[in-house]
């Protein structure tokens, strides 16, 4: 099979994928089982929530804000805040946050996850342990997807119980090629998706922290893809989209490999994906990229830094400190209609990052 072909095939099958995930909750992921179903798309779709971290130009979170301090612009006109709140440490039970740390073993090298493992020691160790969030642990292997049971306060407790886990040894060789590419590709969305269908179902913001330099970007100058196949892809992008908007997911990319990976392309490659996909045409590989679906998410992009506890640490940051705003959204006039979102604050010298877009339908 040539690699054009091959291209065909994969799309094919993940939007296949996508599509049969849109409306069962996944059973893949041990230990974890969903509540009730997820809400119908007119009922998910009516009122969007924007979770967004505000900070001042030393990175200090900025609280104290009011509704009168946003404005949200959707596709370049101004939307009312129907609703507004502040979060901290005194109203996470009325709010509820929680982090979830991933340690890719996919996408990592054997000896980048034992540099991850002492990094995540001295993470969860910080103030004797004392976590001021629930925290859950995730491994993520091409055998299987391992989640530690339940979220914890207690970062020794999690430490104790990451230390019975094993990496697993890759199936998918890296050297395979744009063969094993493909795989771990798709491998990774479906863990991605089915995590957000797992979440959906909680209350609350949970905030992704996915510990790895990413998948492959499968875009070039060699990858041409049909009209059928931009169709697809673009499915799938609508649909990873929404599985985490709706789940109040929020992806930070963390990238292992510091500063040793600081000269590369892939550090800066996926702006190029940044700008939201409103038609099936514009739809490329590369804007279902991790640092892509981070930053759209509202997440960061935190790499070039070889103190990857300290990245882990600023991601989980926002998870202290945040407002919570919502919009009614427009009358949808097509199906898989795009909204580009923004938040400006009306004081300067502030910064915020929040979800970029969504997608809505009739």
């Amino acid at each position: 099979m040539n690699r054009t072909s091959l291209v065909w095939v994969f799309f094919s099958c993940l939007s296949s994928l996508v599509l049969a995930q849109q409306n069962t909750v996944p059973t893949a992921i041990a230990g974890e089982s969903a509540s009730q179903p997820a809400p119908a798309a007119h009922d998910a779709d009516r009122r969007i929530t924007l979770d967004v971290v505000v900070a001042d130009r030393s990175g200090k979170p900025v609280s104290g804000l009011q509704s009168q301090d946003f404005a949200v612009i959707d596709n370049k006109k101004p939307q009312r805040v129907v609703s507004f709140h502040a979060v901290d440490g005194s109203t996470a039970a009325v709010d509820p946050v929680q982090i979830i740390l991933l340690v890719d073993e996919v996408n990592t090298s054997f000896q980048s996850i034992a540099f991850e493992r002492d990094a995540l020691r001295k993470f969860l160790g910080r103030d004797g342990g004392r976590l001021p969030v629930p925290v859950s642990m995730v491994f993520f292997s091409d055998t299987g997807t391992e989640v530690q049971n339940g979220a914890s306060r207690d970062g020794n407790a999690l430490i104790a119980s990451f230390e019975d886990h094993v990496t697993k040894l890759r199936t998918i060789r890296r050297s395979a090629g744009f063969y094993g590419a493909v795989e771990r590709y798709q491998l990774s969305l479906s863990t991605l998706q089915s995590l957000a269908s797992v979440e959906a179902a909680k209350p609350g913001r949970k905030i992704l922290i996915w510990i790895s330099p990413g998948w492959p970007y499968l875009s070039g100058p060699q990858v041409n893809l049909s009209r059928q196949e931009q169709e697809g892809l673009f499915r799938s992008i609508v649909s990873v989209s929404t599985a985490l908007r709706r789940a109040r997911v929020t992806v930070y990319s963390v990238d292992p490999l510091g500063t040793a990976d600081a000269g590369g392309l892939r550090t800066i490659y996926y702006e190029e994906f940044l700008k939201g996909v409103a038609k099936p045409k514009d739809a490329q590989a590369g804007n279902l990229a991790l640092q892509v679906i981070a930053t759209q998410s509202g997440g960061r992009v935190l790499n070039a830094n070889n103190d990857l506890a300290g990245l882990i640490a600023t991601a989980a940051a926002d998870a202290n400190s945040y407002y919570v705003l919502s919009i009614e959204t427009p009358a949808a006039e097509h199906v898989d209609e795009y909204h580009a979102v923004e938040v400006k604050i009306e004081r300067p010298g502030l910064m915020e990052h929040t979800r970029t877009g969504y997608y809505i339908q009739p």
